[in-house]
This record gives C-alpha cells, structure tokens and sequence, in this order.
C-alpha cells in the first residue's frame, strides 16, 4: 500500500457517484462504482479492474456534527482521528470486521457501511480530512479479474446500534453454527480461578459449586495438556491431557457432565510449541516465529497444515466425550496476510474458512447441534458465525469497563450465536457490592465466572446467587430485547433493553439521566451499577404513579414505597450495587 500513503493521493479527485449522501470515489483504475439505492440505503457494486491488481475506494461524507468512529477492533480508541495519524489495518475473517460507522453527538449514523469482504484480507484506513472538514474511509482489496465486492451503506439518521445491525445481518452466513441452549446459559471457566493449576480434584470441587450457582457450561482453559507448565506456549501442538493431572480425562469429563453441565476444553490448535513433538514434525509449515510465546503460528494455506488442527480438534472431542471447544488465538494467522511479515502466497482468509469449514463439519459429526464453539474477539465479525456460538469478548480481567464495553460491541456484529463476557474474577477480599459491578457488567450478554467459589464467603455466594438469579429470570430481555446502549464514545454509561412487557436499565456511570418509558410495562428493573445511593430517570411528558422495591447488592430487600415520577429528572433511591424494581400501583401493566 506503499502508493497510497501520500494524502493527496488518497483524497485526489476522481469521477465521483453518490449513495445517500455517502461520496464514492475509486482511486484506482477500474470501471466506475454503480449504485443501487432505496428507502433505508444503498449497495455499492464494485467491479474489479480486469487484471489482478489492488483497488482502493474512498467513502467520505461531511464532518457535519460528527464525534466518533465505531469499528469492531475500535477499542478504547473510538475518537475522530486524523487521516495522517490513521495507519492501514488488514481486516478479515479472523481479525475484525471491514464495517465501520461514523455518528453524531445523539448516537446517530452519519456514514455507516459494509463491505461483503468477511472472508478475504481487505485493507482499510479512515479519518478526518483537515483542509476539507470532511471524514474519510478508505477500502483496499486485492480483486480478481473477474470478482466483484458490494459495500452497503445505511440511510444517515438512524441509531448507531440500528444501523450496524441491519449491515451485520446481511453479512452473516446462512449456515451460522446452530445455538444450543447450553450456550445461553452461564458458564464457569478455570482461567482466572486456576489458571494452569488445574487438576481433575479441583476441577471437579469448582464444578460443583458452579452447578449449585446455576452455571450450565465449564470451560476447562489451558493447563490440562502435557507440556502445558513453561514458558508462553511452548507446550502447545501436542494435545493430549497430561497423565499426572487427568490420570483419566474421559471419565473426569463423564463426572462433571454428571453434575448437569457440557464440559468444553481450551485449544490453540494453530500454535506450535518449541517443546512439543508436533514442533519437530511441522515446524516447516509454521513459518512465522513468535518469540515472546515460544512457538510458531502453523500456516492454515498449507495442506498439512490445516489435517493437523481438524484431526488434533476432532480426536480431543471424540475420545474425551468433550461437547466443544474454545479455540484460541485463531488471529494469530493474520500474520500471513501482512504484506510486510508474512511470506508471499495467497490470501490467508479464504485458507482459514476452509479449514474452519473442515473443522466445523467433523465437530458436528461428533456433536450434532448441541456442538459449542467458543470464539473470542477479535475473530468474532459476521463471517465467523458460521463457525460458532460462544462469542466472547476479549481478555480483560476485573475491568468492568472493558468487559462492558466489548459485549456490547460484539452485539452490534452478532446477530447469531451467543455473546459471552470474558471471565468474571474479583478480589475476594472486597466488599460484595464491589464485586457486583463484575457480574453488572456482563449483564446484556451470558456471564462466565471464574472465581474459585468453594472460597467465596457467605457474603459473596449470596450477591452471585441473586445477580446470577436476577439473569437467569430476565435473560430474554437482557440478551434478545430491544437494545438501547447510547454512543459508543461514551462507552455506553446507561444501557437499557425492553421486550413486550418488561424491560432493564443500567447505570454505568453516577448522575446520568435514563429516559424510561413505562407505557405497556408490567415491571422495570432499575440496576444501579454505581457507588451513588439513586438513579435518575426521565418518564417522559406525563406523571406516574408506581410501586418500588429496592434490594442491596446481595439481594437483601431495602425499603418499599409508592413514588410519583414526575416529567423530567426523578431521582429514585436505589442503593450502590443495587437493585430497584418498579410495577404499576393499581393494574398490571402500566397505562399506554
């Protein structure tokens, strides 16, 4: 992309077409885009140039009232940047998304679109434009001669989460991996509790407790397999559990399926350690070195390459009477699609979805629809809903914020499977309503836990009970309701969700204001995931009479009264950590 990374290249002049006020400019040679549009927006068709070079397409728009960019690998760093600071990024199957949405101050799409690119690398870059007060996003794709791409863009105006919703379900496939229920239920994961401690002894001593607490998955994560103890993953590719902590894995996974959960192990199956067996034999087809995990990254373009991970994957499943696997670090394969550090060869994407189609049909031979399949960001876009159900946000361990805020964006790209938190952990030594902004922060999508719970106190037992409780009964609303979660830059400080008749509001940050509209509603739960003693809401034009119960981060009742919300701000007490549930005085629902 070395030709385009002059500026005035990039926002040269060219014959221009226009998708809903969304200029689009092909910088390349090449015919000129056509445009379909309608009501909600437009598809952009892109034809390639009839030789096999790169094109690179420019989508700007004017800066109008813009303050953010949202991308699914946006992380922390959601702000206006400028177009000199913004560097290419290869996107793909396993690494992000090619998608993005530019918004205003009220949360509104100024420039949001899609490029059907899920599976092939693409090459993007994006900012503002100093001298013409304008944002640019640019697309750079390496097309066939007779290859085509379409990039759909969405109406301005409607909600960012509306938006990127409509873009995201036209992308997923139409064979996304089916949803059993077990992936809709909580999980416990040995991660932070044990890290590579664990045995079958306390495996087994922490499953127990998780069923007792509702769980319905146990993620076994990596230590169980031989050569695990030692540096970075020096001890991956040979995967097999190690004698000395399961003398008898298949029976162990028997004893805890028992106790009524689906048991699925952690795998990174293209990583190959430097202490393994499997590194002697195939480290000729791992060529990219990484130096600070000790192992190699196995390169999925390679025949042998992919036989090794469907057959070490499928025999793990088989044997062992597994129901799935998390498989992990899948984005390392990104790796060969840097132009700068991988070797040349073709695009690693289309390699990665056949060796995940592979996988994904020997998995369900074994398993059927109940199969689980964890994925973690960043390969979570809509292409990869094809290949599992458990998706989940990336590691941020005892960040509330963080887990938060990557929930909420993998709900913008998941429009199937289930979306999961990372692990939950806490400092067992805290008071309990701290510890209940872990579980709050998982709230709108399925929690994982991974505290060592046979040493939790009396305290903490209860305040996971009940919030662990409080899901399990407002589930379907949490995850499958309407969402309403505000501006991404804002990192979604109040989030609400609402089906037909009940809804849930969460305060992320003290003295926000909630809208709450109560029309229709047989109950509003109010959780406030604050150290403030209230929440604020705002019922709208008309007074309200309601009941409300409030309860403490455990779950103990907290008073009871009839208040009067007027229109505008209502502060209602709610303690820090709480919760507080409002319900019509006289009928059962709440007048429209």
């Amino acid at each position: 992309m070395a030709d385009f990374m002059d500026l005035a290249r990039l926002w040269a002049g060219h014959d221009t077409v226009y998708a809903h006020g969304v200029a689009v400019s092909r910088l390349t040679e090449g015919p000129r885009p056509d445009v379909e549009q309608d009501a909600d927006g437009a598809v952009i068709h892109l034809p390639a140039a009839g030789t096999a070079t790169t094109t690179v397409l420019r989508l700007d728009v004017p800066l109008g009232d813009a303050v953010g960019y949202w991308h699914p690998a946006a992380g922390w760093d959601r702000h206006l940047t400028a177009d000199w600071a913004s560097p290419w990024r290869a996107v793909g199957l396993v690494d992000s998304a090619p998608l993005g949405c530019l918004h205003d101050s009220a949360g509104r799409a100024l420039l949001a679109f899609a490029a059907d690119r899920v599976t092939a690398t693409t090459r993007i870059r994006f900012g503002v434009h100093e001298e013409s007060a304008r944002f640019g996003v640019w697309l750079a794709m390496d097309l066939a001669p007779d290859e085509h791409c379409r990039i759909r863009v969405r109406a301005a105006g409607q909600p960012v989460a509306d938006a990127l919703r409509a873009l995201t379900a036209a992308l997923a496939p139409g064979d996304a991996l089916p949803v059993p229920e077990a992936a809709r239920t909580p999980a416990y994961s040995t991660w932070y509790s044990l890290h590579r401690g664990v045995d079958a002894a306390r495996v087994e001593a922490e499953a127990r407790h998780a069923a007792e607490a509702g769980c319905g998955v146990l993620l076994l994560d990596d230590g169980w397999q031989s050569r695990a103890q030692g540096p970075g993953y020096s001890g991956s590719g040979d995967w097999t559990p190690d004698p000395a902590k399961f003398p008898d894995f298949a029976a162990h996974v028997r004893t805890v399926q028992g106790l009524g959960l689906r048991y699925v192990a952690w795998i990174a199956p293209l990583l190959l350690g430097e202490r393994t067996e499997a590194y002697r034999r195939l480290r000729d087809i791992a060529p990219h070195v990484v130096p600070r995990l000790s192992c190699r990254v196995l390169d999925p373009r390679r025949d042998e390459a992919r036989r090794f991970v469907v057959d070490s994957c499928a025999e793990l499943v088989g044997r062992y009477g597994l129901d799935g696997l998390k498989i992990d670090f899948l984005d390392f394969a990104m790796a060969y699609a840097d132009e700068h550090g991988g070797p040349p060869g073709p695009d690693v994407g289309p390699a990665l979805h056949r060796l995940l189609t592979e996988l994904r049909d020997r998995l369900r031979s074994l398993r059927g629809d109940d199969l689980l399949v964890e994925l973690r960001q960043p390969y979570t876009g809509p292409g990869m809903l094809g290949f599992g159900n458990l998706l989940r946000a990336g590691d941020c361990p005892a960040d509330t914020t963080a887990n938060r805020v990557r929930t909420l964006d993998l709900r913008a790209v998941a429009t199937r499977g289930s979306v999961h938190s990372d692990m939950l952990m806490w400092d067992p030594g805290a008071p309990a309503r701290t510890a209940a902004r872990q579980l709050h922060s998982a709230l709108y999508a399925t929690p994982q836990i991974s505290v060592r719970l046979a040493e939790l106190t009396a305290e903490h037992r209860a305040m996971t009970a009940f919030w662990l409780g409080f899901w399990r009964d407002h589930r379907d609303v949490l995850t499958q309701g309407e969402l309403r979660a505000g501006r991404p830059d804002q990192l979604y400080e109040t989030v609400s969700a609402r089906d037909g008749r009940r809804a849930v509001l969460t305060w992320y940050a003290e003295h926000r204001c909630a809208p709450l509209h109560l029309d229709g509603l047989t109950e509003a739960a109010l959780v406030n995931s604050t150290a403030a003693a209230h929440v604020l809401v705002d019922v709208g034009r008309s007074a309200v009479e309601v009941h409300r119960d409030t309860y403490d981060a455990c779950g103990r009742a907290a008073g009871s009264a009839v208040q009067t919300l007027l229109p505008g701000p209502n502060p209602i007490p709610v303690p820090p950590s709480g919760l507080g549930v409002l319900r019509p005085v006289s009928s059962g629902e709440f007048p429209r």
